[in-house]
């Protein structure tokens, strides 16, 4: 019997080496997209390859989803890897290009190109890949309904590192519904005037973590609304963006909480905004213990802002402070406090050195019902 088992297997691998080689790609657990009809010409639409390994992927224990790095994987439609799985910790390996056509020729939807869902203990490792939205072809159309690249929704345990993204038709990676997560070495690059092409955007997650990340978008490098909370981002080079914002909270009567916010050892290089918190005069809410620390600026335009559209009620703004400011701003404005009627409250700005690079504009604080303390602070901020 174990001699025609033995005959048997040689036969197949002579007969059918491309079966064979499938065979032990799927005992050992890996699938590769190139074995499920993926062709990596940069021309075929691999998006059924991806999915087709990403099933198999799903339904077996301790597996590994590989993009490899021989290749451009062209998605003309949107795509969904979706949980829940039953393999209990899972890897996408992302070591070549994914691009998409230009908005004339995609087939798809304004839904994320690739949504991860229901996904739990996954880790990708982006080393050697790209992401490539190709987003050039739909920014001239700032109405137009526009995907994201990459969205994860209800991931917990989630860890992203080495992953780059390029030139997304809208925002380049949202995160929702979330908890537990840690994103580091994410390089985001697009052009400063791509429109609302934000970096991250996280809504109503928990314990997310973002570390040692070069972010250069259009709108937000980071952005976080929705109720969420312990979010922490260090170690991220921001330009050119609209900074780090709280918010918008409250848009369209939302009810948005946002707290336990620490954003550490950051840089903003010519950004439109610093360290930002905006919210809408209408919606309830609040936004509370929130920490900047750290921060290094480079001819930043806003670098401290909280914006509360001068309201009666809405969103409260409590417990915010900003410590460790150093660099320059764009122009004058350094530090524009502009709450509404109800007031910002226990607002601390603590050793802030924030000179202006514009010639005869000397940097100054705005401040507008806010209240709190300031010490060691330049420009002075009398009106706190």
């Amino acid at each position: 019997m174990q001699r025609l088992i033995i005959t048997c297997v040689l036969i197949l691998f002579f007969v059918s080496p491309c079966f064979c080689k499938r065979l032990l790609l799927e005992t050992s657990n890996t699938y590769n997209v190139i074995d499920y009809g993926a062709k990596g010409d940069g021309e075929t639409d691999d998006s059924q390859a991806f999915l087709s390994a990403w099933e198999k992927t799903c339904a077996t224990s301790g597996s590994t989803l590989v993009i490899p790095s021989k290749g451009t994987f062209l998605l003309k439609k949107n795509i969904m890897f979706k949980g829940p799985c039953q393999a209990t910790n899972i890897q996408i390996q992302i070591q070549g290009k994914i691009i998409v056509p230009t908005q004339d020729a995609w087939q798809g939807d304004d839904s994320p190109i690739i949504m991860i869902s229901n996904v739990n203990g996954l880790t990708i490792d982006g080393t050697g890949g790209l992401i490539d939205g190709l987003g050039s072809s739909w920014w001239s159309c700032k109405n137009c309904k526009r995907p994201t690249v990459l969205a994860f929704n209800a991931c917990n345990d989630l860890s992203v590192s080495s992953l780059s993204i390029a030139n997304s038709p809208q925002a380049h990676i949202t995160i929702n519904g979330c908890e537990g997560a840690t994103f580091s070495n994410i390089n985001i690059q697009s052009p400063g005037d791509s429109p609302n092409t934000d970096g991250i955007d996280i809504s109503s997650s928990k314990r997310i973590l973002i570390k040692d990340s070069n972010i250069a978008s259009g709108d937000d490098c980071i952005a976080i609304i929705g109720d969420s909370s312990n979010i922490n981002a260090t170690g991220i080079a921001c330009g050119p963006g609209h900074g780090i914002s709280i918010g918008s909270l409250g848009r369209n009567n939302g009810h948005d909480n946002v707290e336990q916010v620490y954003v550490y050892n950051c840089t903003f290089t010519k950004t439109t905004n610093g360290a930002r918190i905006k919210t809408f005069k209408d919606g309830p809410g609040y936004a509370r213990n929130i920490t900047y620390e750290k921060i290094t600026l480079i001819q930043a335009y806003n670098p401290i802002l909280i914006n509360q559209h001068y309201g009666v009620g809405g969103v409260e703004v409590s417990g915010v402070t900003f410590r460790g400011f150093e660099g320059t701003s764009g122009d004058d404005r350094a530090i524009t406090l502009a709450c509404g009627s109800q007031g910002c409250k226990d607002i601390v700005l603590d050793q802030i050195n924030i000179t202006s690079s514009k010639d005869g504009k000397p940097a100054a604080c705005s401040c507008t019902n806010a209240h709190g303390t300031a010490t060691s602070t330049v420009p002075n901020c009398d009106g706190l």
